[in-house]
């Protein structure tokens, strides 16, 4: 008979909230507590049936219970009798379907190139596009992704990893691994057009190609890059460092975020740290003042990630899990894809850019000046009890653009800018700032907020984070002006919330109250 895995999501955000769907010649849909028990499951897929599976899926997406937009729960019905991607359903609570883009094909037959593959030294099939030479070429890194991009719609896998294994075999020297591990950076965090190709198929080749040019650091260590892993910490001696994740565990003395805090105690303040499996605390415990320390951070990050730096620098190229950037202090968190649940929890300043959405609860209790662009959109509980004095005189703020990106790199409006509740829940300080120029934001979604006019001054704010914002991910702020091909004036286009009926206090006025 029929087969359903029903994943619900209680209105408390508890678990399962990640959802992902995987679509080839089969099939898969998962539902997991966390982003990275579903990457695992679909490496160990990829493993046994290489033909079949790939280690990325088509689509993840979080959920909140209760949700008007889709109940917060969905449906993966096996059909029976039937054989093929198509005996695999997914719907939302209400009936919907869930799916992927079905112009994108799977991998081939045979499955896709790995890494050990190109470490036995066997060479992908000449394709006659020039993959090869351009990898060879001497553009600096930012010019050859901008080739590679140009040409990746006629490539398909083959012609892609034939880059890839050419850039990785090239990266002999500090010069090229520098500009290798930029070019691998450039095309994980960016969509852009494939044709055909699956874009969890490009990311699962650039994961591939990512794991050889570490190893071949740990080979052949040279000036500017050291390796480290379980049971090899080495002194960074000026060098960054680049961490193989894999063997190290979650969490505890052995843990890979202890493995972080003894390099930089050594002196380390470049860390690339590639493979991650789930391992919680990257970036904890660092120590005050910690400028000029950057960790870029690759594969399936943990919980925690963030959490209680001041000054230093944590790239995510991908998506991160839960309670990122809690009672973070000072720096900055960047990340290209979504966030967890209770993002920026007790948040006391720094800067987070997040390229898709935030889960439940964000922001909660953050207070001081924490200063957030968030691309996608929350699911509910944004900002409760936010603290952070007034925006306009050095307060936090957040902002909210309702934007989707898709596989192809476009950028598309989402249909509610914000389709939670609760929206900036008993906060007595601060501003949410929402991209919402067709007026879809009620009051019955605030508690405790009110609409305020967006004025000058929110604009002058603002437009440093959207520049930056357009840097990082690409995301023009003309096209943040833009609706339905009209540039509209900044007012009609973002609404500020503030809180209402509310007096943030500064630590002397509630002396004085206390005293009288």
């Amino acid at each position: 008979g029929t087969r359903q895995l029903i994943g619900i999501t209680d209105t408390s955000m508890l678990r399962p909230q990640v959802f992902a769907l995987q679509r080839g010649r089969e099939a898969v849909g998962v539902a997991a507590s966390e982003k990275q028990a579903i990457d695992a499951v679909l490496e160990a897929l990829s493993r046994e049936d290489p033909g079949t599976w790939w280690p990325r899926a088509d689509r993840y997406w979080n959920a909140r219970g209760g949700s008007h937009t889709d109940g917060g729960a969905f449906v993966f019905t096996v059909r029976p009798g039937e054989r093929g991607p198509g005996n695999l359903v997914c719907t939302d609570k209400f009936g919907r379907p869930v799916e992927v883009d079905p112009a994108k094909e799977p991998p081939p037959p045979e499955g896709l190139p790995s890494a050990a593959a190109l470490r036995a030294g066997a060479r992908g099939a000449v394709v006659g596009d020039g993959a090869d030479a351009l990898a060879r070429s001497e553009l600096p890194a930012a010019e050859l992704v901008a080739r590679v991009r140009e040409r990746l719609p006629s490539w398909g896998p083959r012609g892609a990893w034939r880059f890839l294994e050419e850039l990785v075999r090239g990266a002999a020297d500090d010069p090229e691994r520098e500009r290798a591990f930029e070019v691998l950076a450039l095309l994980t965090d960016r969509p852009s057009p494939t044709a055909g190709m699956k874009r969890s198929v490009l990311l699962s080749l650039l994961d591939a190609a990512l794991a050889e040019l570490v190893e071949g650091v740990r080979l052949r260590p040279s000036g500017r890059f050291r390796w480290a892993g379980p049971g090899h910490l080495p002194d960074p001696d000026g060098a960054a460092v680049v961490v193989d994740a894999r063997g190290f565990p979650s969490e505890g003395p052995g843990s890979l975020a202890r493995a972080i805090v003894e390099l930089h105690r050594r002196g380390a303040r470049r860390f690339l740290v590639a493979g991650c499996r789930g391992q919680r605390f990257i970036g904890c415990g660092l120590g005050p003042g910690t400028r000029g320390v950057r960790i870029d951070v690759f594969g399936s990050s943990g919980d925690y990630l963030a959490s209680g730096i001041d000054g230093a620098e944590v790239v995510v190229h991908g998506s991160g899990q839960d309670q990122l950037a809690q009672i973070m202090k000072d720096g900055r968190l960047v990340v290209h894809g979504d966030v967890g649940q209770t993002f920026g929890y007790a948040a006391k300043g720094g800067e987070v850019f997040v390229l898709g959405n935030a889960a439940g609860r964000p922001l909660i209790n953050a207070v001081g000046r924490p200063r957030v662009v968030i691309n996608g959109t929350c699911l509910d509980y944004l900002a409760e009890s936010f603290m952070a004095g007034d925006p306009l005189a050095g307060g936090g703020f957040v902002v909210v653009n309702g934007l989707a990106l898709d596989e192809d790199g476009g950028i598309h409006d989402l249909d509610d800018p914000y389709p939670g509740g609760n929206l900036f829940s008993l906060a007595s300080g601060g501003a949410v700032y929402v991209r919402d120029p067709r007026g879809r934001l009620g009051e019955d979604q605030l508690n405790g907020g009110e609409f305020a006019p967006f004025g000058r001054e929110d604009l002058a704010l603002l437009l440093p984070y959207l520049e930056e914002n357009e840097r990082l991910f690409g995301i023009p702020v003309r096209r943040l002006f833009t609706v339905d091909g009209e540039e509209l004036p900044p007012e009609r286009v973002y609404r500020k919330i503030r809180p209402a009926a509310h007096h943030a206090l500064t630590p002397e006025e509630a002396w004085v109250k206390r005293e009288a």
